[in-house]
């Protein structure tokens, strides 16, 4: 996703692979927005390449949208979009109607709420990239768990800084992991809780 550290982005980034390859999003410069980097994203989806066809994705904190425009642009057949800023949800839906992205819901609501006041529906890959100040990602972990937003062998993708200190449920494996700079990233693999756990 994108807020964290106290840098500003501008300009623009581009679609990596896929039918939208070499595809612009606009990127607005404000303080602590942080696409992610096109080479951290086809690394990313270079991991994901057995999975991504046709995959649910959840990208919960999506700021510009780039992970989940992303995936659909790779083949995943569904994406919804949560992000809590109202600008960048309007620039978010301008550059899937601009680009004529299908299968994306995008939705302008805070992430935690959006997960306790929807039904859930299991998803097969998820972009768990909050804002790095605000330390979200165990409780976000925790929720998407809990809740059942997870299918039984989903991946989930972790964005954080380099050194964050927080926990994954037990049933996630590590599958793979790298850094760029100051930022790690990783991909978890779910496997279904026990049920006497």
């Amino acid at each position: 996703m994108t807020k964290a550290r106290g840098s500003s982005a501008g300009g623009s980034l581009r679609i990596v692979a896929g039918r939208l390859r070499g595809s612009r999003l606009a990127v607005p410069d404000r303080p602590g927005l942080r696409p992610t980097p096109d080479r951290v994203r086809e690394t990313l989806f270079n991991w994901l390449a057995p999975i991504i066809d046709g995959a649910r994705c959840l990208d919960l904190y999506a700021g510009t949208g780039a992970l989940g425009i992303e995936a659909l642009s790779r083949g995943a057949g569904t994406c919804v979009f949560v992000e809590r800023d109202r600008e960048l949800w309007r620039l978010l839906q301008d550059n899937l109607a601009r680009l004529k992205v299908t299968g994306a819901e995008p939705v302008n609501e805070e992430a935690f709420g959006f997960l306790a006041a929807r039904a859930a529906r299991p998803f097969d890959l998820v972009f768990l990239d909050p804002p790095f100040d605000a330390d979200l990602w165990g409780e976000s972990a925790r929720r998407l768990e809990q809740g059942g937003w997870l299918g039984a062998a989903a991946y989930v993708y972790v964005e954080s800084a380099e050194g964050a200190r927080f926990a994954v449920p037990a049933n996630w494996s590590l599958h793979r992991e790298g850094r760029a700079g100051t930022v790690r990233f990783a991909l978890y693999r779910r496997s279904p809780a026990d049920p006497l756990s």
